[in-house]
């Protein structure tokens, strides 16, 4: 589970977005209130707030999303108890506040508000108000047995991961089996194995480098592996075309029936990965030894 929290000052258009019926919102949890709809909790809020005049971000606004597969499982008395974990952890118990569920998305996910003036006039601290909202739904997850800010982070890197490699693989694949000697055939053919390549390409119209976009995943080249970057897939291409010294590399490329300019340090970089493999082809083959 995630959790958001700000300082706002436009509590009724809030409120209003949190019970809006064509999200499907529907109130999880309530203290302090009587009001039966956006108008009337707002002015309740009001008329505490109106004890302390000089806080201009008189409401907290918070998001607490589980993931999806918790969000999916979890009841609205569930979502109470939820929200209601999170508003002790938050010491907020003896303020005015209200909780909406949206499941209008894939996403569930509860908007909570309270009044940040209590009923004592004074103003509760929102300093780092982001990061303890974090801690405190990473405590109400571990208590409820939901998955954790970290659980979610470990399992987005090792997605990450995965696709990377996967990337890797096919990049490894189209340049054994189909050998393309120019940048577009080269897209093609990875686009035939579902890997979109979108070269980065600056104001000045000079082609910058590549990023692979992959089952939802979008990564620079050199992120990728190493052994992806845009100066190693060009010097590739330029050696299947039979180009073995660095000043036999062109200054553009053909990009979509349009010739593309390459950037300096791309054309660096081509230019030291032509060098090195020549170089250890060189000493693979014993030349000059």
């Amino acid at each position: 589970m995630i959790g958001k929290g700000t300082s706002i000052a436009h509590t009724g258009t809030s409120i209003d977005y949190g019970w809006n019926q064509d999200k499907g919102a529907e109130v999880v949890f309530s203290q302090h209130l009587a009001g039966e709809n956006p108008k009337e909790i707002t002015e309740e809020f009001r008329l505490v707030q109106e004890e302390n005049t000089r806080c201009q971000k008189n409401t907290l606004s918070f998001i607490l999303s589980p993931t999806r597969e918790d969000g999916r499982n979890l009841t609205k008395a569930q979502l109470r108890e939820m929200t209601q974990r999170f508003i002790k952890e938050m010491q907020l118990k003896e303020r005015q506040a209200i909780a909406f569920v949206h499941r209008d998305k894939a996403h569930t996910h509860v908007h909570l508000y309270v009044n940040r003036i209590g009923f004592d006039g004074k103003a509760y601290n929102d300093s780092f108000i982001g990061k303890r909202s974090q801690l405190a739904a990473e405590r109400v997850a571990k208590e409820m047995g939901l998955t954790t800010v970290k659980e979610v982070q470990l399992e987005k890197e090792l997605d990450s991961i995965k696709v990377r490699l996967e990337i890797k693989d096919i990049h490894h694949k189209v340049m054994e089996s189909d050998r393309p000697k120019t940048l577009e055939s080269y897209i093609k053919a990875m686009q035939e194995r579902n890997v979109e390549v979108i070269p980065t390409i600056n104001r000045a119209n000079k082609l910058q480098g590549f990023r692979f976009q992959y089952e939802g995943h979008n990564f620079k080249a050199s992120e990728v592996h190493r052994s992806i970057s845009g100066g190693r897939i060009m010097a590739q291409l330029s050696r299947n075309k039979g180009i073995a010294k660095p000043k036999e590399i062109g200054k553009s490329v053909q990009l979509l029936g349009k010739t593309v300019e390459l950037g300096t340090n791309l054309a660096t970089s081509i230019a030291k990965n032509i060098i090195k493999k020549t170089i250890k082809k060189a000493i693979d083959t014993g030349i000059g030894i």
